[in-house]
């Protein structure tokens, strides 16, 4: 009897959620930006909420929600209702860094379902053209004759150039001190104006700079060149092997949303990811698209959880 209950009540609930999914959506979607509006976050997001709206023929309404570190906003998410109208536009620091460097309120491996990776960020070491070491190998002689004089600029503890810097570190033992600054932008201006020696910013906020010869570029954290910056070799092809850091920026729904309803919203940002306009915007922000599959995200996600927490305890980080 209580086999038949079971097979009874699961068959309701797969019932419920296939309606669910036929049904969605059928009133607007709300996009949660974990951060301020303007900037390059706050700007993607609204690109794929007006694309993906546009496809599931639905208003997306983006609602920013910044503070600590992306937290507040991705913990309104993960509290959410799992039916599909509550997404969070996730970043990597939000997700795979915060754990380690804050008390997050939520957990990203229970809390959260993957949808898809919109894109990858590159990062770029550049240095003011004042310093004497043009390439990867010189500043690294540089650092290890002129210990403790070096000091580098990030948009703050804790975020991707941050702790991707703290690995370049480990694996090679370059000697610097981190600065870091309220906002990327600010960082990179002081390397510019010689205050720091170097800047590790993504791509985006460095590469007018790096063009126009008031920094020089030094290495980009991918494993091929970036098209703003061609002159730039990656690390990689600078002997570091297989060394790649990248920012990312992604969409995820609260966990228990059915996955009939995941399946929609990836196929359609995927596709909305494939627009000519989308792309073109895309990579003006710096922002390599990608719309991998939710079970790839997953996998992505619980390495990076991983490569992280290493880095962070042996550098010793954390946020007030």
């Amino acid at each position: 009897m209580r086999n038949v209950v079971r097979a009874i009540l699961f068959g309701l609930v797969a019932a419920s959620a296939s309606a669910l999914a036929q049904d969605y959506p059928n009133k607007p979607i709300r996009l949660i930006v974990p951060f301020g509006t303007g900037g390059a976050t706050d700007t993607s997001g609204r690109l794929i909420a007006d694309a993906l709206g546009k496809r599931l023929n639905e208003r997306i309404v983006v609602e920013n929600r910044g503070g600590a570190g992306g937290n507040i906003g991705a913990d309104l998410v993960a509290k959410a209702p799992a039916d599909g109208y509550t997404l969070l536009l996730a970043l990597d620091a939000t997700m795979v860094v915060n754990p380690f460097t804050t008390r997050t309120p939520f957990d990203t491996l229970k809390d959260f379902a993957p949808i898809t990776k919109l894109g990858n960020v590159a990062l770029v070491l550049a240095a003011n053209p004042g310093l004497p070491a043009k390439n990867f190998k010189e500043l690294l002689a540089y650092s290890k004759a002129n210990p403790g004089k070096l000091s580098y600029s990030t948009g703050g503890t804790g975020s991707t150039s941050h702790v991707g810097m703290e690995l370049l570190k480990q694996r090679t033992g370059l000697d610097m001190l981190h600065v870091p600054y309220k906002s990327g932008g600010l960082a990179v201006l002081d390397a510019v104006s010689g205050v720091v020696q170097l800047t590790y910013p993504a791509v985006a906020g460095a590469n007018t700079h790096i063009r126009s010869g008031k920094l020089a570029g030094i290495g980009v954290s991918t494993r091929n060149r970036v098209s703003t910056i061609p002159d730039t070799p990656t690390f990689i092809e600078q002997g570091l092997k297989d060394f790649e850091v990248v920012s990312w920026v992604a969409l995820m729904a609260p966990a228990g949303t059915p996955p009939a309803v995941i399946n929609r919203l990836h196929a359609e940002t995927v596709q909305s990811l494939k627009e000519p306009t989308v792309r073109q915007r895309f990579e003006t922000l710096g922002i390599e698209p990608v719309g991998n599959t939710p079970e790839q995200f997953a996998a992505e996600i619980r390495a990076d959880l991983a490569r992280w927490k290493e880095v962070v305890e042996r550098a010793g980080i954390k946020v007030d």
